[in-house]
């Protein structure tokens, strides 16, 4: 057992306010927050481009049923096809069944990044094809947005206590008391936080100052997939694995689901010809 004052003792109540019998989980807060900075810092590159509010507002709602539709089917396909497909109800509605029988609201117990950049991905095309807008340029400012809201969801997972790092003897290691350890680990939530909170300020700064040599050919796209998975690959070697069975394999689920989009993100990155040919449209 480790003294605990050597390191920051983590129990913080998953509430963050109640009103009446409604409460309001930390954990939904700062996904509400990803959501509306994502709007705002969205909203903001529209205009600043001149691109017509008209087209901008069916975008949140695209994006917003994009993300959440593929984090879960990815959580649910990617770490537990087993369970999840044998319970098609629990894995669409946010209710668990419980051994009596009785059905709970639950919220959606798991949501995988790795998907929700797919659903992302697709809910931007269906809305390109529709809108008529210029789909690298949507992805260029995404690659602009998502690094923010990509922080307040893993500041959302250090307040759930779950994504956990390895043990570790660092004075800045977290005790995870909720989670039953008497023991430090790494803040791998934390970490990601700060490194993608770094690369959302990089990535305003290049717009600002270049943004017609890297808007509408995927470059801001590229780096963002870029940076945000090939971090993801190594801070994985930190984090606890997610399902026991990852345990048996070289390389975890979430190291290799980010190597094709690392793939795709250099690609672009590199102002790839498919990449050039659709900015041009």
């Amino acid at each position: 057992m480790c003294n605990m004052f050597n390191y920051i003792y983590w129990n913080p109540d998953a509430v963050a306010l109640s009103i009446g019998s409604f409460s309001f989980r930390w954990y939904g807060l700062c996904w509400a927050l990803a959501l509306m900075s994502g709007y705002v810092v969205m909203n903001w590159l529209y205009r600043d481009q001149k691109i017509g509010k008209k087209k901008f507002e069916p975008l949140f709602l695209h994006i917003f049923l994009g993300v959440l539709i593929g984090a879960r089917l990815g959580h649910c396909l990617f770490y537990e096809p087993a369970y999840w497909l044998t319970h098609p109800v629990e894995m669409i509605l946010p209710i668990k069944r419980d051994n009596s029988g009785s059905w709970h609201l639950v919220g959606y117990e798991g949501l995988a990044s790795h998907g929700g950049v797919l659903g992302m991905m697709a809910a931007i095309w269906l809305y390109c094809r529709r809108y008529k807008v210029n789909i690298m340029r949507v992805f260029d400012n995404m690659g602009v947005v998502a690094p923010l809201s990509a922080a307040l969801i893993r500041i959302g997972n250090l307040f759930n206590s779950e994504i956990v790092g390895n043990p570790t003897n660092m004075p800045w290691g977290f005790i995870f008391a909720r989670n039953g350890d008497d023991f430090a680990r790494h803040p791998a939530q934390l970490y990601e936080a700060m490194f993608y909170l770094l690369l959302f300020l990089v990535t305003i700064y290049i717009y600002r100052h270049a943004k017609n040599s890297v808007v509408g050919n995927g470059k801001m796209f590229g780096l963002c997939l870029t940076c945000i998975f090939v971090f993801r690959f190594f801070i994985e070697f930190l984090k606890e694995n997610q399902e026991a069975y990852e345990s048996q394999m070289f390389l975890n689920m979430g190291q290799l689901l980010s190597v094709p989009l690392i793939i795709v993100g250099a690609y672009c990155l590199c102002g790839g010809r498919l990449c050039r040919k659709l900015g041009e449209k």
